[in-house]
This record gives C-alpha cells, structure tokens and sequence, in this order.
C-alpha cells in the first residue's frame, strides 16, 4: 500500500463495521470517492484529478451497467405492482365486499412480486461491480451469481434482511386462506408473521439509512436514494401500525381497530409504490 503505484486509502466512512464510502489517493495524485449505492444503483466511482474543482464519474463497464439496468427495472416494476395490489386489497376490505378470500388473493398476489423485488434487490447488491485497488479508480464486473454470503457489507445484510421480510409476509398471506381458525390461531398464524415481517422491513429501512448516511443521520432532500429509503421507511412504518392494529382480541375476537389496520395497509402499500417509481430514475 505504500508504493506509489498503489492506491492509498485515506478515509473509510459507515458505522460499526460497515464501511460505505471509501476515499484513497491515485497515483497521480487525485482522489477517488467508492460510495456503496452509488456503485451498486448507477455503476459509478466518483474520480477528481490533482487540483481540479470538480469529480467526474468513472462508469462500470457495459456488462455491469446492463446488468444493472435490468436488474433495477425489473425490482421497481416489482414493487410498485405489489404496493398497487396491496392498496387495492386494503381498500376491498375498507370500502368494497370486505370478502375475506377476496382480500388474501389480492394480497398473496401482491406478496408474489414483494419476494420478487426483494429477491431482485438482493441480486443487484450480489452482482454489483466492486472497486479494485490498483492504481488508479474503477469498477470491475465480476461474473453473475445467483447467491452470496456478505453479512459485513451492510448494503447485502440491508436487502437480505428485507427479502426475509417479504418470505415472512408469505407466511401470513397464505395462513390467510385458512378457515375455522380459533382466535388464538389467528394471532400465532397470521398476526404475527405479520408483525415479525414489519420489524424486518424497519431493521432493513435503518440499514439503508446507515448505507445512505454513512452512519450519520441526517436528512439529504438533494439525494434521490434517501428520498427512497425514506419513502419505503415510511411505508414499513405504517405496515407496522397495521400490524399492531390488526390483532384480534380474545375477549371480543375482533380486531383491535379494523379502520387503522386498512388505512395503514394502504398508505404504507401506496409508499412502496411510490419508492419503486423513484427507483425507477436511480439507474446508471
């Protein structure tokens, strides 16, 4: 690390052991800036030459940038359907027949392309072009992979965290079809999935944070992906409300506040529809 034609680092930023922003010396005296969603979203490496005002991005190659195109629709697209349908199946049970196989089907239909966004998230941190420690800063493809096991990189623990969030919401929406269930088995079989799927969420929302903050919290209204993981934090917040909401007391056997519990599906639904049209513009 101390020879001139290696890079050296100069400052690694994150929290814990979490590193999400990396600035180093090049050989030829400037500064190269590896930020973790940066690189992973839009394939890019902030690079400033010795004395010049302003960065200028250094891109991944065309492989990892189609990669990441495709990868990032495809999770968007994902996410902005299953919020639509988790908004609709809320409404039905607020406004419409409040049929409660109607308003599952609509909901496990919805949680199929949940898992398939999370899923897909986490192929975009897995596949995701790394920084090399030449001489000089860029990014280099590495070759597809369907899985990895990177718990010490906090953008894969963030979408892992979220992707076992949607697996658990699988859980209740099919617990859901079962019929003649006691009070308590309602509770142990479908509330709380529920709850544990919503904690999920909110534990893989406060890794983006630390991801996008760098460990510091703050509010950036210039940085589209904290407007992201601000958004889809909003919406898990609200499915929490839902959740707690929705627990079906034993004394009575309804639930604890049914309005609260759909209006909160909905908002919180039409968040994560929201954060995946956002998405949709933070591509390379």
């Amino acid at each position: 690390m101390g020879h001139a034609e290696q890079r050296t680092e100069q400052r690694a930023e994150g929290a814990g052991p979490f590193t999400t922003r990396l600035t180093w010396r090049l050989a030829d005296g400037g500064t190269a800036v590896w930020e973790s969603r940066l690189a992973r979203r839009r394939g890019v490496l902030a690079v400033r030459a010795l004395g010049a005002a302003d960065s200028r991005h250094t891109r991944a190659d065309a492989v990892s940038l189609a990669r990441l195109r495709r990868l990032d629709v495809i999770a968007s697209l994902a996410f902005v359907v299953g919020g639509a349908l988790f908004a609709v199946g809320a409404g039905v049970a607020q406004f419409g027949s409040g049929d409660a196989t109607e308003c599952a089907s609509i909901y496990f239909a919805g949680g199929l392309f949940f898992n398939t966004g999370g899923y897909v998230s986490l192929l975009q941190v897995v596949n995701a072009p790394r920084h090399v420690g030449g001489g000089e800063g860029r990014l280099v493809t590495r070759e597809w992979r369907w899985w990895s096991y990177e718990p010490m990189r906090v953008d894969w623990l963030s979408a892992f965290v979220l992707f076992a969030g949607t697996l658990v919401f699988a859980v209740d929406l099919l617990d859901s079809f079962l019929h003649g269930l006691s009070v308590q088995q309602v509770n142990r079989l479908i509330w709380v999935p529920d709850v544990v799927g919503c904690m999920l969420f909110l534990v893989a929302g406060h890794l983006g944070f630390v991801e996008v903050c760098h460990g510091r919290p703050r509010v950036l209204p210039r940085s589209l992906g904290w407007w992201i993981v601000a958004v889809n934090q909003l919406g898990s917040v609200l499915f929490m409300v839902s959740a707690v909401t929705a627990f079906t007391r034993p004394t009575t056997d309804s639930l604890v506040n049914a309005d609260i519990a759909n209006w909160g599906t909905l908002t919180g639904a039409a968040c994560f529809s929201l954060a995946g049209v956002l998405q949709l513009y933070e591509r390379p």
